[in-house]
């Protein structure tokens, strides 16, 4: 009988030690799926606000010729109302 309880007591720590790992296992395996799809996360993140800064800067150039060119007509108008007779009335 007492072999038995010892018998039946080591297949019970061996079975809860099995279960144990087995849980290990799992928490490793999903740790590991998590930081992954966290690395994937941040990657695609990255390149969002790479494209973001792209299409601003893209925005800002737009602007700058816009003014630029803005300013040259006006120069251009200012130089050509210079040249003009006052209109009489």
């Amino acid at each position: 009988e007492r072999r038995e309880r010892k018998r039946k007591l080591s297949k019970e720590m061996a079975e809860k030690a099995t279960k144990e790992l087995e849980k290990m296992q799992l928490r490793e395996k999903a740790d590991i799926k998590y930081k992954e799809w966290l690395k994937k996360k941040r990657a695609e993140e990255a390149e969002k606000k790479k494209k973001e800064k792209e299409k601003e800067k893209e925005r800002e150039a737009e602007l700058q010729e816009k003014r630029t060119r803005s300013e040259k007509i006006f120069k251009e108008w200012l130089q050509n109302a210079k040249n003009k007779p006052p209109a009489l009335n």
